[in-house]
């Protein structure tokens, strides 16, 4: 039950045992307030009074468990879940479709970030060679690329002076630069994505595996794209021009790229979609790179959109 919870609020230990503290006493805050109040009153222990009660702590709930979270410095995580909750008692069904409820995804990223500024601001041009099959009928994306079910809340950056980190500057973005320390053997920066209210992590040419922690905290929640088609040309070392080289050397006929959740191990995890594009005799890696670079820059945007519209339906 606690490992569910610590997975879909995306917390660790020690904000689960501040989260579940607060719940106990904010409802024990509100009990108390509501009974203090009601002695101010006429009113007799019957059924009027048990009423009114209810009505008290229903209203007094959410305000003692904000004045709780602030001293156990659970405050955003309790703003956040408040704000869900009168989303989903006000809207329904059609909240979710809301400018308020699209997801907040982060990019990761330790280069150039041509792939983050596409997912930033995808094109309206359709995708090439449209792709089939099942899992894609589930989850086309939107009908307009435009109509965007997903905000780029932060980029997170491992290395200085990536050209990433300056198209966050020109768009606005919050970035983070992260270090090798923290992120592996620390809170890996947990705390920093529930500041920004990360709901969907995207990785995008991210060059050091994830930590395990962070894959439990989102669990399906976090994609890469990898320019060549896994589970063939994949694993530590497989970047860059590197992957098109090899490709070139074993004399494939195609490459492509693959868009997959990320698991443990590098380049690994379940695909969810692949594009292919012919590999000729006169390629290099140079060349091939720009085939790849097309067909991520026309995919990715929209399979992320549809991933997430697919998991806000659950």
């Amino acid at each position: 039950m606690l490992k569910k919870l610590k997975a879909h609020w995306k917390v660790n230990e020690i904000n689960l045992v501040l989260i579940i503290a607060t719940f106990a006493l904010g409802g024990s805050l509100c009990g108390y307030a509501g009974r203090k109040i009601l002695m101010f009153t006429d009113l007799e222990k019957g059924v009027t009074w048990v009423v009114v009660y209810i009505l008290l702590i229903t209203l007094l709930w959410p305000v003692s468990v904000i004045l709780i979270s602030i001293p156990l410095g659970q405050f955003l995580f309790f703003k956040k879940y408040l704000i869900k909750v009168w989303k989903k008692m006000s809207g329904g069904r059609d909240a979710r479709l809301q400018p308020e409820n699209i997801t907040r995804i982060a990019i990761f990223a330790s280069g150039a970030g041509t792939n983050a500024e596409k997912i930033i601001t995808p094109s309206s041009q359709p995708p090439l060679s449209p792709p089939k099959g099942e899992e894609m009928e589930k989850m086309k994306a939107n009908k307009n690329a435009n109509e965007k079910n997903y905000t780029v809340a932060l980029i997170v950056c491992n290395k200085p002076g990536a050209g990433v980190l300056k198209i966050a500057e020109r768009e606005n973005i919050p970035s983070l630069l992260i270090e090798k320390e923290r992120f592996f053997n620390g809170d890996n920066y947990l705390p920093e994505l529930q500041k920004h209210q990360i709901d969907f992590i995207v990785l995008a040419g991210f060059l050091w595996k994830m930590p395990v922690a962070l894959i439990k905290s989102y669990p399906k929640k976090i994609i890469n794209i990898h320019p060549a088609l896994l589970p063939k040309f994949g694993g530590k070392g497989m970047y860059g021009n590197k992957v098109h080289e090899t490709v070139i050397a074993a004399n494939e006929k195609e490459s492509g790229i693959t868009i997959h959740y990320v698991d443990e191990l590098y380049d690994h995890g379940e695909i969810i979609f692949q594009a292919k594009c012919p590999v000729t005799e006169n390629d290099t890696a140079e060349t091939l790179a720009q085939k790849i670079h097309i067909l991520e820059h026309a995919h990715y945007p929209k399979v992320i959109a549809g991933i997430i519209e697919k998991q806000n339906r659950r």
